[in-house]
């Protein structure tokens, strides 16, 4: 009975943020990520909830706008290893710019990129539901169907240098407080 509970609630969220998200005042181009415009009183958590349970465009003929191939320069290519001793092989598409092939193991993705509001680069596979998200210092690749990470903690060359940049120069908390700036 729990679980029925849960089950319902989990189902009614989208739909109270849905009704809480501003119209766009367009149609969005067709192979386009819309981002929802925050209205007042909308919270980001609702949109979260929005964007999770949002399929994945399921267009794979997509024709990429110039910032979608801008973005695909910046997806690190080649093999890279990942935790537990696997890797993801990634290999640009010959025939489409901007388009990519992510193996790993058995599986083969035919991804392209979507813009996110968060500046990550992410590529997606509509068809098979899959989703690889680059940040600066690791990258993953997530099943959206099956609910869980294939491939995590996948560091290329590239963000093993920005990693170990952290490591040593870590990032201020968004928890500290400000530091003060000495007067001039």
């Amino acid at each position: 009975m729990k679980s029925v509970l849960i089950l319902m609630m989990a189902m009614a969220v989208p739909a109270v943020a849905l009704s809480q998200v501003a119209q766009p005042e367009s149609a969005p181009i067709k192979g386009t990520a819309a981002t929802p415009k925050l209205t007042p009183g909308v919270r980001r958590s609702a949109l979260k909830a929005v964007e999770e349970v949002t399929p994945i465009d399921d267009d794979i003929q997509v024709n990429l706008t110039a910032e979608e191939l801008e973005l695909a320069k910046l997806v690190h290519v080649g093999v890279i290893p990942c935790e537990l001793g696997s890797s993801v092989t990634i290999t640009p598409s010959e025939k489409r710019p901007g388009v990519f092939w992510i193996r790993l193991k058995n599986m083969t993705f035919r991804m392209h990129p979507v813009l996110s509001r968060t500046g990550a680069i992410r590529l997606e596979d509509p068809k098979a539901g899959a989703m690889w998200l680059q940040l600066g210092n690791k990258s993953m690749l997530m099943s959206q169907k099956l609910g869980q990470r294939l491939a995590d903690e996948c560091v290329s060359s590239n963000q093993a240098v920005v990693a170990e940049s952290l490591k040593k120069n870590p990032l201020p908390s968004i928890l500290d407080a400000p530091r003060a700036t000495p007067a001039k």
